[in-house]
Parts: C-alpha cells; structure tokens; sequence
C-alpha cells in the first residue's frame, strides 16, 4: 500500500518536467524560470519537512500519508489550470508542502516493522516505487501532452491519487511504534523526541556527514530529474514522448533493479560491522560520479544512454540506504523528526542544482545554451564525489563495533 502511495508521490512531482519543452515553446518561460519553478516544489518540501517530522512522532502516521495524498493530488490537478510562470511556482510549492509528509511518516512506519535485520532490504523494496513513479510520470506526461495537450497529464495523474488514497483509508494500519507499551508513554516519548531530536542530531556527526551526503546527491538527482527530458530532446533530437521514457526508463529501471541489491548487501554488511549500508552508498556515489561525467561530455547517443543506465545502478545502490543508514544513529522515538530534517538539509540544498544548471544554460560561456547545460551536468560529478566522501567520513566517525546496533533500537 505505501509503494502505490509513493508510486504517485513521485509521478505527481515528475510530471511537469516531461513538459517543459511545451512550456517553453507554447507559454514562453525560458530556462531559468523553469529551473525556479523546479526549485519551488524542493525549497518548501525542504521547509516543510521538519514540521511533517514532527508530525510523524506524533499524530497517527497513517493520516499524514494519505491525507497527504489527498491533498497533494489535487494540487497536482490543479497544475493543469496554470498558464503563467508565477502560476505553476505557486502550485508547486503547495505541492511540496503536501508531498513533505510522506516520506518522515512512511519511513517511520516501515521502520516499526523492521529492525536492523532486514530494514535496508524493505525500505529498498519500498524505494522502487520512486523509480516506477519516476518513469510512469514522465513517460506519460510526455505521452499525453504530445496526443492531447501538456494539461491532461495532470489531470489523470491528480484524480488517480484521489481514487487511491480514498480507497486505502479502508486498509492501511497504523502498527505500533517501537518502545511503545502505552498511551500515555507514547506520548512521553512523542514529546522527548520533539525535543531532542533536533540536539542529537546536530551532536551526532555520523548523522550530520550523512545528511551532507544526501544533498550533494539530491543536488545531482534533481538536475536528471528536471533536465533529463529537455536535455534529450534539445541536444539530441529526441521527440517528446521518446525524451520523457528515454529520459526516466535507462536512470530509474537501473536503480529500481539495483536497489534490491543494494538493499540485500547493506543487510548483510550491517551484521559484520557497524558502517555497512554506508558502505555500499560510498561505492554507489563514488563509482556514478564517473558515469554522471560522461552523461555531460559526450555526443553520441548510446554512449549517453549506457551512461544514465550506469548512473542509474549506482543511484540505487546509494538510494536503498538512505533512511536505513540514519536509522542506525537515530533512536526509534525520533526517526520521523530525523528524516524529516534530513530532508530539510537534502532537498533545500539539493533544489540548487535545477536553478544552477538553468542559470548556467542561460548565461554560461559556452557558444549554445546546451553546452553550457553539458557542462554543467559534467561538473555536477564533483559533487557525487564530495556526496561519497561525506559518507565515508560518516562511517569514520561512528561509535566503536564494540556499541551494539540494539542498543540504539531502544
């Protein structure tokens, strides 16, 4: 239920970057408009997040989740009434205040049914429905706009979060935290968290190195994710449906078959020393760096579409222990206040990188607006290589063996 729920979380936000060619062309917002109406969706997901984290140690996590739906979807319908710039950052920011809470409360829940056994492997599980959510909504978006105009993708995805949400309300369960064993100590460790939390973290440095991690990889993930489809379409001729596949199915199939994986090694890592999962992140961002490299430097299609493929096994490698990773710093009573700062830092840092690539294409050195655009991309792979030396900073950092992952459990 929660991987049908991200699946729209993540196709609802994908959209709109299928379509940006047909913003250009037919409404006239040129590139760095288009880069800040991207941004606007990720800065107040950023900022809302730590309110949706507070939240999820809080309230019934299962109300934030599709209530979240509920609401985010019919922002998403409503995209297809905007015509002008101001419009669609207004509609995009409401989105991110509505997509902010999934992630805290459903991390949070899955988290309460697995321990440090097998929680890389169900948040992996769980993960592959951004990738499917990723790849349906650009794909589709494209699809639709090219057959029947750029609004009716927004119409079908915003009324079908609606349906899914409405019926889930009828089966989702709320499961019991973990170190829950009354109302009343639920509460007590619902306001601890609250105000220890932000504390902890800040005085936790395994915690702080992975939260840089996640946004120099967010600030890379966000460039693919709104440039992708105009990438392809303008520097390799690609039409608009083939660009929106194109661009989601080589980056996201990958990481959906690799973060399985990534998922199964964290797991049995995990079980032989403390900084496992971390691991397998440091390797997945060290080894993409180089294919994010050739993404931006090279001109011949199948090289470009290895590459993304690559990126993208590296990516899921990365993304199947983003949460499970914090988890095993974080003590249970705090995880959605944790992951909801984490995506403060991640998402308000990482909203950069589709506002810098746009800027940069609009007004870098280069002869054309795409190879300034290339460059960018290129460059970008410095920033996956800080991402893993972070992480492996993070892995340095953290207690001795000889302190019990089960002891951080209670």
């Amino acid at each position: 239920m929660l991987w049908l729920v991200c699946f729209f979380n993540y196709a609802d936000r994908q959209a709109i970057f299928s379509v940006f060619p047909k913003l250009e062309s037919e409404l006239g917002i040129d590139k760095v408009k288009l880069g800040l109406i991207a941004s606007a969706f990720m800065w107040v997901y950023a900022a809302g997040s730590p309110l949706a984290g507070y939240a999820g140690d809080r309230a019934r996590r299962k109300d934030l989740i599709l209530g979240g739906c509920l609401f985010w979807s019919a922002v998403t319908s409503g995209t297809a009434f905007c015509s002008r710039a101001w419009q669609f950052v207004t509609v995009r920011a409401a989105e991110g205040m509505g997509e902010c809470f999934y992630f805290p409360a459903s991390m949070s829940l899955i988290s309460d049914y697995h321990g440090p056994a097998t929680r890389s492997r169900a948040m992996s599980l769980h993960q592959s429905g951004v990738y499917a959510g990723t790849i349906a909504g650009s794909w589709l978006a494209a699809y639709l706009a090219e057959r029947w105009g750029w609004r009716v993708g927004f119409y079908f995805f915003g009324a079908a979060g609606l349906v899914v949400a409405a019926v889930l309300y009828g089966f989702l369960r709320e499961p019991r935290r973990a170190g829950e064993e009354s109302i009343g100590n639920a509460r007590a460790i619902s306001r601890r968290a609250s105000r220890d939390t932000p504390e902890l973290l800040l005085a936790n440095p395994a915690s702080v190195m992975l939260m840089l991690a996640f946004l120099g990889a967010n600030f890379v993930a966000t460039i693919f994710l709104t440039w992708t489809p105009t990438f392809l379409v303008e520097k390799f001729g690609f039409r608009l449906t083939a660009a929106g596949l194109s661009g989601s199915i080589f980056i996201h199939l990958a990481s959906a078959a690799s973060v399985p994986v990534g998922g199964i090694v964290a797991d049995a890592l995990s079980r032989r020393f403390r900084g496992g999962r971390m691991l397998v992140q440091a390797a997945g961002l060290l080894i993409g760096s180089a294919f994010v490299f050739l993404v931006g430097t090279t001109g011949d299609k199948t090289v470009l579409l290895v590459a993304m493929t690559g990126f993208g096994l590296c990516k899921g490698l990365y993304d199947a222990n983003i949460f499970a990773s914090l988890y095993d710093t974080v003590a249970p009573r705090a995880r959605a206040t944790a992951a909801g700062i984490m995506n403060t830092v991640g998402w308000g840092g990482g909203a950069m990188g589709p506002l810098f690539v746009g800027w940069l294409a609009s007004h870098g050195r280069g002869a054309t607006e795409m190879q300034n655009m290339s460059q960018a991309i290129a460059f970008s792979s410095l920033v996956y290589v800080a991402a893993a030396v972070f992480v492996v900073l993070a892995i340095l950092v953290l207690p001795s063996s000889d302190v019990p992952l089960s002891k951080i459990e209670r």
